[in-house]
């Protein structure tokens, strides 16, 4: 194994955590089935997107489901006061990469958010050899040379909750769907179908066309207190379905990151650069 393939394989993992999932739809989406389109509804999400962007931390509980490339689960919490900051404990529960990543000796991983990078922690086995640093760090403004482009920089600094509304508020077929029970707490279900080319954030629009997608639906559940509490994002990308799932509470929840020990860490753009080669 090459210490070149490991970062691939982190980098790939991080992408699947961005929480904007690149999905693509082959088929016509689905016409909704019960519930109802209104005024009100976008209303009710347009104060939900406010309300959880406002709350600015929370914990977070997600799974990802790419096709056969990849299943994972993460544990953490985030906040984004000023900029993204926060950790989340990530398990690889299946798929090629997962098996691959376990050849390296890694089935969880550590992974830190700062608003200039994202450091993965991957273990003893890769730190033997990666010159004895168990961290890789990826600079956002650097990884448009990693393969990444700019837009997964971009990605990487918006994975915040209230993404998924703002998707939802740009769906044509929105709908309140009921009232339903999530984690113990009484919430309001909302579904749509997004279609990326009707997205009005311009920035979002760019990410997931630069991303390969065309449609997305999107579910999400808000309690009384107008905070999302879950949230389903579904499509198809070229390796398969994917799903991605996850779970918020305790929002305004005290975040503490630190950044990794500089002795204990590589930068991925030197890691391809002592190899000469490139993330593309």
């Amino acid at each position: 194994m090459k210490c070149r393939n490991g970062c691939r394989i982190a980098l790939a993992a991080a992408t699947a955590l961005t929480g904007l999932a690149a999905c693509t739809s082959s088929g016509s989406p689905d016409e909704p089935e019960g519930g109802r389109t209104s005024s009100a509804s976008h209303a009710a999400l347009r104060l939900a997107e406010r309300s959880t962007d406002r709350a600015e931390s929370v914990r977070v509980r997600s799974t990802t489901v790419m096709g056969t490339q990849l299943s994972l689960k993460a544990d953490g919490a985030l906040d984004w006061d000023q900029g993204l900051t926060g950790t989340l404990t990530i398990t690889y529960t299946g798929g090629t990469t997962a098996e691959t990543m376990r050849t390296l000796g890694i089935t969880s991983m550590e992974a830190r958010y700062l608003p200039d990078a994202y450091y993965a922690h991957m273990g003893d086995a890769f730190a033997r050899k990666a010159g004895g640093r168990h961290w890789i760090k990826y600079a956002y403004d650097h990884l448009a040379d990693l393969g990444g482009g700019a837009t997964f920089g971009d990605q990487m600094r918006t994975t915040t909750p209230n993404q998924s509304i703002r998707l939802l508020l740009d769906s044509q077929d929105v709908r309140e769907v009921g009232e339903e029970q999530v984690d113990g707490r009484a919430t309001t279900h909302y579904s749509g179908t997004v279609v990326v080319g009707e997205v009005a954030d311009a920035r979002l629009r760019e990410q997931l066309q630069q991303a390969g997608v065309t449609t997305e639906t999107v579910d999400i559940w808000v309690d009384d207190r107008d905070l999302l509490v879950k949230k389903v994002d579904r499509g198809r990308t070229a390796t398969g379905e994917l799903t991605q799932t996850a779970h918020y509470g305790d929002y305004g929840v005290r975040v503490s990151t630190r950044r990794p020990p500089a002795d204990d860490t590589q930068d991925f753009r030197n890691l391809l650069t002592q190899q000469g080669g490139s993330a593309s």
